[in-house]
């Protein structure tokens, strides 16, 4: 029979044991593993059956085991140990509090997903993964962040297999009130709520969940709530699921509404207000629109509360390709905003020309929510050296006129949070090594000082410590795969086969990811014959576990795992490979230390970053990867292997895969297996587990989410503050007045004439030129500008490379035609072919970059032809 009601019925905790409460609401014990360990000490049969989720293991311990708790002296003092270590931490100064003062109050973190732990599903890959250890890395380091998301009522889907391999989506209902939750609510114990208007006069209301992540709030938007009609309570349904109109609301509810519910959160708490605003890729952009409302209500005009808000807005995106981005109808758009639905204060043509697709090749009838977030924001990255050469190419049409390396888009490499990526085992060597604190240190804040110490870990200790985690991942393995089978309907004595199927002896490869076709799932599978001697070799065998997830709508992406399942389920290879459905981070946390390779096969450039190698290095398994994403920065061969590129623009996508392919097995055959197997004197494979130690102290500080975070303040958080700072109402008018005088007289702005002290061909290193050069200035004033010469290396075709500017000064005043001279050195400070121009670039004080208005003004021909190229 079915329940007509449910209700979550919470224990009554003596006492004594009411700190456990607090322990499991706070969801640091995800990453803290003294926490961890005292609730599995509460009963550790039920502690596995609750999937190590503390508020679910409390719901379930009977009444008489906390009684006996509850005089058990000894849990009591490491209750009131691990309970006064976390009030340390929360209220403790740490990293930031140490900082030179100036930096922001409150930073503001929107994502459409995070991914903190298993027990809060609310993420699909490696968006959400990275935004919750985004999270975790501001907790550990006092940075004082707010997380912005939505509480999604059936999260990501689960994923079976069909017994012919095809995958199977299942959407559970998550109950808010049994997990790590807790509703905001007034001063009246009323829940808090944040209302959008919605066209026809209709409401779109949402409840605040809070999820406590170390020092961190995380507010949670859910909009299933009795006072919204049946389509707007399914608004928060499914995580990219449903239409374009479902995503929209989706979209507009994380950005408007949350904003509305961080005020909401600051005014019940007295947190103080963001004076940065982090937008996590295009789905939160509106949160700009909201904001600019905020200050249109307080008298400032749409153009210069846009001023005040890009200050202190920062916009990160995470896709190489324009398929990658949200975009939708500009009907659609148009419908939701004006006078008859939300932000009636605001035009709507000036909503609509925010997200416009301005740029040749743009389709002007979508609204482009990446264009919204460069928009909105005056500083904005990539997330990796690559990516954000990518992304200056990919968005260079908003600053028509400037060659893609000035596009004011810079990178920050994404990491990952060590402590809740690191195996235990991992942390006790070290710990065993320079003592937990320094350990921990290391993994928090990182510094290769703290990494060093590696070095003197005996090579008999990193051995036995692989072993042991390529061990229980064989366990892992055989369970999750014996379950995997039942789900497609095999009985039990169809499954003794699973009992030989890995072996910890043997080199294990890991491969887990999301499956869209440019990860490239089946590329192992490009030679079948060539990969069975691998997998069969009689001397240097290998094993592979694979994992991944295809988007529910994308049939092309489940075509590649079903290729994949079928080929594991051979006989002959299925105690070799192994396909694992329903990947997620609680697999994750096992599968990353047991393997001994990382690969990653990516169409390059395609992989942003690419973060799950980085969590497989901090565990010492080696990656294997295309240079793609962090790997193409940060590859050495001290400590992995590159996977070569036949990324040609005139390459077949078929005879490409087949070339890499290739590669991929002859590094496996020639390099890889051998080294892995080769034994020294002592019976150990020296070299390997060299490798090894070389990945930890190279590798281990830079991939660190601490090391991120830190780059994020220092170079991003820290300037928007002074920036949203400096802008106040009187310089946002300002601003805003002068930007549009600049471009209503840009038309007017000319190079004129350009002529040098020395008129050779050729000159020596190190000689300094005069450059005289007349300009025009129409009704702009030399203020308004910066008059500059640009010089460095140029091509056959004359293009100049990695290019430095000089700023050039005026001479005098203007002369009779209004024409005004400025002068400067130019140093030849590189040999070789070596070219200079000279432009013009609106300047302002409160510019974050020349580049910003996307305006030039650049010689015509024929001053270029008089003005000549040097030393060519």
């Amino acid at each position: 029979m079915k329940a007509i009601r449910r209700f979550t019925v919470r224990p009554v905790l003596p006492e004594s044991l009411r700190p456990l409460s607090d322990l499991a609401r706070n969801l640091r014990w995800s990453w803290h593993a003294e926490t961890r360990d005292l609730f599995q000490s509460v009963d550790p049969d039920r502690w596995a059956a609750s999937g190590g989720d503390p508020v679910r293991l409390l719901g379930s311990v009977p009444p008489a085991r906390l009684a006996e708790l509850a005089e058990d002296r000894r849990f009591l003092r490491r209750l009131t140990t691990v309970a006064d270590d976390l009030h340390d931490y929360v209220t403790g100064d740490r990293w930031y509090q140490t900082q030179p003062g100036g930096l922001p109050a409150a930073v503001a973190y929107f994502s459409p997903e995070f991914g903190i732990t298993a027990a809060l599903p609310q993420y699909s890959g490696g968006l959400g993964i990275l935004a919750g250890d985004h999270l975790k890395a501001a907790s550990d380091l006092g940075v004082p962040l707010i997380g912005v998301g939505l509480l999604y009522r059936h999260g990501y889907f689960r994923q079976t297999l069909s017994r012919d391999g095809w995958q199977q989506e299942h959407y559970p209902v998550l109950d808010p009130n049994e997990l790590p939750l807790a509703l905001l609510k007034e001063p009246d114990g009323t829940p808090a709520q944040v209302t959008l208007a919605l066209p026809g006069g209709r409401s779109l209301r949402a409840r605040i969940w809070l999820a406590q992540v170390g020092r961190v709030p995380l507010l949670l938007l859910d909009s299933d709530v009795e006072e919204n009609d049946h389509g707007e309570r399914g608004v928060t349904d499914r995580l990219y699921g449903g239409g374009s109109e479902h995503r929209l609301l989706q979209e507009m509810l994380l950005g408007i509404g949350g904003v509305r519910a961080v005020r909401t959160y600051c005014r019940l708490t007295g947190h103080p207000e963001p004076e940065v605003f982090h937008t996590n890729e295009g789905h939160a952009g509106f949160l700009g629109l909201e904001r600019i409302a905020e200050l249109c209500a307080d008298g400032l005009d749409f153009d210069s509360a846009l001023e005040a808000v890009r200050a202190g807005t920062v916009f990160t995106t995470h896709t190489p390709v324009p398929a990658g981005i949200d975009r939708f109808d500009r009907e659609l758009v148009a419908r939701h905003f004006g006078p008859d639905a939300e932000l009636p204060a605001i035009d709507v043509p000036r909503v609509l020309q925010l997200g416009m697709e301005t740029y040749p090749g743009g389709e002007p009838s979508l609204f482009n929510m990446a264009v919204m977030g460069l928009r909105l924001a005056q500083r904005a990255n990539g997330v990796s050296l690559l990516h954000g050469r990518v992304s200056r190419e990919m968005f260079s049409g908003l600053w028509p006129g400037f060659d893609p390396e000035e596009v004011p888009i810079t990178s920050v490499t994404n990491g990952v949070h060590a402590p809740t990526w690191v195996a235990p085992e991992v942390f006790r060597l070290g710990a065993r090594q320079i003592g937990p604190q320094r350990t921990e240190d290391a993994m928090t804040i990182g510094g290769s000082d703290r990494w060093d110490a590696v070095a003197d870990i005996p090579d008999q200790d990193i051995w036995d410590l692989r072993r042991s985690l390529r061990e229980q991942l064989v366990t892992e393995v055989r369970e999750r795969l014996r379950t995997a089978w039942r789900q497609r309907g095999a009985g039990t004595a169809e499954l003794g086969w699973i009992d030989g199927v890995l072996d910890p002896e043997i080199l294990t490869i890991g491969f887990a990811r999301r499956v869209p076709s440019y990860k490239r799932l089946t590329l192992m599978l490009r030679d079948r014959d060539r990969l069975m001697e691998l997998l069969l070799h009689p001397e240097r065998p290998v094993q592979i576990v694979v994992a991944g997830k295809a988007h529910p709508a994308d049939d092309g992406g489940k075509r590649l795992i079903q290729e994949l399942v079928r080929f594991a389920d051979d006989p002959r290879v299925r105690h070799r490979i192994v396909f694992l459905p329903d990947y997620g981070m609680a697999m994750a946390q096992k599968l990353y230390p047991g393997c001994d390779i990382w690969l990653n096969n990516p169409l390059r450039p395609l992989e942003a970053c690419g973060t799950s190698g980085m969590k497989a290095a901090l565990n010492g398994c080696l990656n294997l990867s295309v240079l793609d994403g962090w790997w193409d920065e940060w590859f050495q061969p001290d400590f992995g292997w590159a996977i070569p590129t036949a990324d040609g623009h005139g390459t077949d996508p078929d005879r490409r895969d087949d070339i890499e392919a290739a590669a991929l097995y002859d590094l496996l055959e020639q390099r890889i297996t051998p080294r892995f197997y080769e034994r020294g004197q002592g019976g150990l494979p020296d070299r390997w587990i060299e490798m090894v130690r070389q990945t930890l102290t190279l590798l281990g500080p830079k991939v660190l989410a601490g090391r991120m975070v830190r780059e994020y303040v220092e170079r991003l958080y820290a300037p928007a503050a002074h920036a949203h700072r400096a802008m106040d109402p009187d310089s946002a008018r300002d601003l805003a007045e002068w930007k549009a005088r600049v471009r209503s007289a840009w038309h007017g702005v000319t190079v004129d004439h350009v002529e040098t002290s020395v008129t050779a061909a050729t000159a020596e290193l190190g000689t300094t030129l005069t450059l005289r050069v007349r300009v025009g200035l129409g009704d702009l004033a030399p203020e308004d500008v910066e008059v500059q010469a640009v010089a460095g290396r140029v091509d056959s075709e004359d293009r100049i490379a990695d290019a430095s500017a000089v700023p050039l000064k005026p001479a005098g005043g203007p002369d009779m035609e209004g024409r005004w001279v400025y002068e400067g050195p130019l140093c030849l400070d590189r040999t070789g072919p070596f070219g200079y121009t000279v432009r013009i670039l609106p300047a302002h004080r409160l510019l974050a970059s020349g580049a910003e208005l996307g305006l030039l003004a650049v010689p015509a021909d024929e001053v270029r032809e008089a003005a000549g190229v040097l030393m060519r």
